[in-house]
């Protein structure tokens, strides 16, 4: 039964949420009736004295039967939790049922909220306290649908009330709901399968509000998806309740429409929600599928809508509009960018939730250990007895379940010293490995074992061979460009007045010529590999074993018998094994017994009844625990005998079939298991850190290489400029723009030829007025001056002019030789030559000599991971 929707809203869903109606009842006269039960039972006087008590009972009643006597749903709240548990003090006191001798003139009688036609009666307190219980999360969920759910603390506070409906909800189903439904006729509502399902409800919409405030305070999308998810999970548990019998007939289509279309909404909301944490990722494949199961839930649900409120569906239908919008968008990027295979919906695992709420415990709430009500009729002398008698049962469970365990473990320990079962299941083929073995070798099966190291080998070839092809690409960019620029300077002679390449490439060189090496080392490191994997291939083998337990020895039969008798002796030790493992479930059994019938045991009613010893009534009250405890004794020394019985038949067994033999086999294989394990970790181990050590490489050695090209790059437009300032003064030309601009640094490309100047071509000719101007004057963005006397990054700042751009005197028909002076110390390119890598692997040996010295401007950058493993380091 909903209660009307709240009127605030919520950015992120809908705030149509339930409340339940209360059940309602008719009118009951408990006073009388209790009252005449203490004057009858015990006297007038206790009669008269417990009349507070009586009228308090009688007034907590009317008020349940007259909601509008409380002025609001908290006060009505506070009635029925007292009502409660003073229903609990009476039913400990004044026993209610038809019987002669028990307060027979009381009946209680309840409609069914959700079909007010239908009612139940019965002559018992269990109706009533479940009717209560019900009527209290009833009242609960009225509490959390009050509160203003449009701001933060009124979600808050909501969350509380929902909670509390759950925590009433569930103590109806487990204390209550079982004992209404024995006694006599019941309604649907106070089934346990129906307060169960108000449960889920409840904590869908607890967990609803708190959803709706983790998107007010801007979570991040990974929190907001697990928590809608768990909303979901909740209205779906729910839903798969009212579908069942017998809460599938009796409520009406527009609950189930409500609470179908919530499990939906929530399920392709987490779906929005972790979509655009996977488009943060760059995940676009998952997202892509991600969005498509939340689109086809949404359209499923849209079928079944017939009762669902226009908000719901209004919400629903924004939703859908948004993560088509956000589909369409990674579909898209996928085809464009990602080109990844997107996986079917069906193959992806669950959607992560966390619930962030729980039942409220109601112990607490409904405890009336504390009530004072009608507290003279459990006089002191009682409530000590019965905490004797509880002792004394403790005493009893305590020894019996120390005998249990101790028996178990004996077995354990006998059994493992004799080997068995082992040693049988050995015989009849079913090999065991220790857990711990069975899992590394599964571990290593799974990553694929020693047949699946050639192909990792053969990775470790391909990614060398890329290398080897990468630095021979640089050094031939470099070779290409020394080789262009001698011939020049052997062309034009004295008047190619440029650095020479190799003192502008001695860094590229020397970083190429280490590379080398270290390539070079990694051959000899992955030959290495390959030598201890053929080396080791027989010892390894064994694991490629499927089952692994194939390789073990096997257990055979003697080959000559005198008497022929192998098979009695087996078939009567695993006789006896069964005998043993039989003892062993009973046990447990008992133990379970003892377990049951201490719950079950309240002699409270008996010790406010009895008016005889409570010596005597605590040993009748015991003994119904002696036949279990003679029980526990047998079971325990016939164990004892079944065990010399297996000894002396494992100790025949034993001599048949060699058994000492056939373990230390099994040790050994044990071992050689143990052995190749640890042989594949190391290789594949050495492996891995070679697959490592070549991706780094590679990325260092396309880095150069871009550096290099960069290099080339720069010299041939460097050449190009060169070629027509020479050819122009060859000619005679342009002497004034060069005294005016200075040096130019920009030069034509190799290989290409300029036209030579026409003398008597106007345009060609020097004019004073343009002397001032040169003919070309690169801007700060083009400027190429990085290979002059002070080479600098391409990150560094611009530098003044370098000195040959000094003007030369007038009438100079060159301009002056700069003496050429090696560069000095720089990092070119950014980046110092390859980092050198602190191991085993680089630096194998000492420099040796003819080798090229580190350079002076090597800064060691923190390289190479702190992660590499030693075997792929320099020695």
């Amino acid at each position: 039964m909903a209660a009307p929707p709240s009127s605030s809203s919520s950015p992120s869903t809908t705030n149509i949420m339930l409340a339940i109606f209360e059940k309602k009842t008719t009118s009951v006269d408990l006073y009388r009736p209790i009252r005449s039960y203490i004057a009858f039972n015990y006297s007038e006087r206790e009669a008269q004295n417990l009349e507070d008590d009586l009228q308090t009972l009688k007034d907590l009643r009317s008020d349940l039967e007259n909601p509008a006597k409380q002025p609001s749903p908290t006060a009505r709240r506070d009635v029925l939790q007292s009502y409660f548990r003073a229903l609990c003090v009476v039913e400990t006191r004044f026993p209610i049922s038809p019987d002669k001798d028990h307060v027979n003139a009381v009946t209680f009688t309840w409609h069914d909220a959700f079909k007010q036609k239908q009612k139940a009666s019965q002559q018992n307190i269990h109706l009533e306290k479940a009717a209560v219980l019900f009527n209290l999360g009833a009242v609960y969920s009225q509490i959390g649908l009050s509160y203003d759910r449009s701001t933060v603390e009124g979600r808050r506070q909501a969350v509380q009330a929902f909670i509390g409906a759950a925590g009433a909800f569930a103590y109806l189903r487990d204390n209550a709901a079982a004992k209404a439904s024995f006694g006599g006729s019941t309604t649907v509502d106070v089934s346990v399968e129906c307060a169960g399902m108000l449960e889920r409800l409840m904590l869908a919409q607890a967990q609803e509000c708190v959803f709706e405030n983790t998107i007010a305070k801007g979570s991040t999308p990974g929190v907001c998806a697990k928590i809608s998810r768990q909303v979901g999970v909740y209205y779906e548990e729910a839903f798969a309740a009212l579908n069942v019998a017998p809460l599938n007939q009796h409520f009406d289509k527009g609950w189930i429409s409500h609470v179908q279309l919530k499990a939906a909404l929530f399920y392709a909301e987490a779906c929005y929600r972790y979509g655009l944490e996977l488009h943060e990722k760059e995940e676009v494949a998952e997202e892509i599928a991600r969005l498509r199961s939340g689109v086809s839930t949404l359209t499923e649900a849209k079928k079944s809508t017939k009762g669902a409120p226009a908000q719901l569906l209004d919400a629903i239908n924004k939703l859908e509009a948004n993560i088509n919008r956000n589909l369409d968008r990674a579909v898209k990027e996928n085809d464009r960018v990602y080109l990844m295979r997107v996986p079917s919906p069906s193959s992806l695992p669950p959607l992560p939730s966390f619930s962030m709420v729980k039942p409220m415990l109601m112990n607490e709430v409904l405890d009336a250990s504390k009530e004072k009500m009608f507290a003279s009729l459990v006089p002191d002398s009682s409530a000590k007895a019965l905490s004797r008698y509880t002792e004394m049962v403790d005493d009893i469970i305590r020894t019996q379940a120390e005998k249990l365990q101790q028996g178990s473990e004996l077995t354990r320990v006998r059994l493992k010293d004799m080997d068995l079962p082992d040693s049988i299941l050995a015989l009849e083929g079913h090999f065991t490995l220790p857990a711990d073995l069975k899992e590394d070798v599964e571990a290593v099966q799974i990553s694929g074992g020693p047949a699946g190291l050639e192909a990792e080998l053969q990775q470790l070839r391909d990614l060398r061979r890329v290398n080897q092809e990468l630095l021979v690409q640089t050094e031939e960019l470099l070779q290409k460009e020394a080789r262009e620029d001698a011939q020049f300077r052997g062309q034009f002679g004295t008047r190619w007045t440029r650095p020479h390449s190799s003192t502008l490439t001695k860094n590229l060189q020397d970083r190429l010529n280490r590379f080398a090496g270290n390539l070079k080392q990694a051959a000899e490191s992955d030959a290495r590999i390959e030598r201890s994997v053929k080396d080791n291939s027989a010892l390894m083998s064994i694991l490629d074993c499927r089952p692994i337990e194939s390789a073990l020895p096997s257990l055979a039969r003697p080959i000559m018998s005198l008497d022929a008798n192998e098979d009695a002796i087996v078939g009567a030790l695993k006789q006896s094994l069964r005998q043993l493992e039989t003892l062993g479930a009973q046990r447990a059994g008992l133990e379970d017994m003892l377990k049951e019938m201490k719950r079950k045991d309240d002699i409270l009613p008996k010790l406010m009844a009895s008016t005889g010893s409570l010596e005597d009534l605590f040993k009748k009250e015991v003994s119904k625990y002696d036949p279990i405890c003679e029980d526990i004794g047998q079971n325990i020394e016939a164990q004892e005998q079944l065990l010399f019985q297996i000894q002396a038949q494992n100790d025949q067994f034993s001599s048949i079939f060699n058994l000492e033999d056939y373990k230390a086999s099994r040790e050994k294989c044990y071992k050689q298991i143990q052995g190749a394990i640890a042989k594949y970790r190391e290789i594949k181990e050495n492996i891995n850190e070679g697959l490592k050590f070549y991706v780094t490489l590679q990325d260092a050695i396309t880095n150069v290489k871009q550096q290099c090209s960069d290099f080339v790059m720069t010299r041939n437009i460097q050449c190009r400029e060169m070629m027509e300032d020479v050819q122009r003064n060859m000619a005679g030309l342009s002497f004034q723009d060069k005294n005016a601009g200075g040096y130019n640094s920009n030069y034509p490309g190799v290989g290409h030829q300029p036209q030579r100047p026409n003398p008597t071509d106007p345009q060609t000719v020097s004019h004073p007025t343009r002397a001032q101007t040169p003919p070309y004057q690169p801007t700060e963005q083009t400027s190429m001056s990085g290979y002059g006397y002070h080479p600098q990054s391409y990150a560094s700042a611009p530098q003044p002019p370098p000195p040959y751009q000094v003007p030369p005197p007038h009438g100079a028909p060159y301009p002056p030789q700069q003496q050429q002076q090696p560069p000095p110390v720089s990092h070119e390119y950014g980046q110092p030559a390859y980092p050198g890598w602190r191991g085993p692997y680089y630096n194998a040996h000492a420099q040796q000599h003819g080798s090229l010295p580190r350079p002076p401007y090597t800064v060691q950058p923190p390289y190479p991971p702190s992660h590499q493993s030693g075997y792929y380091r320099p020695q």
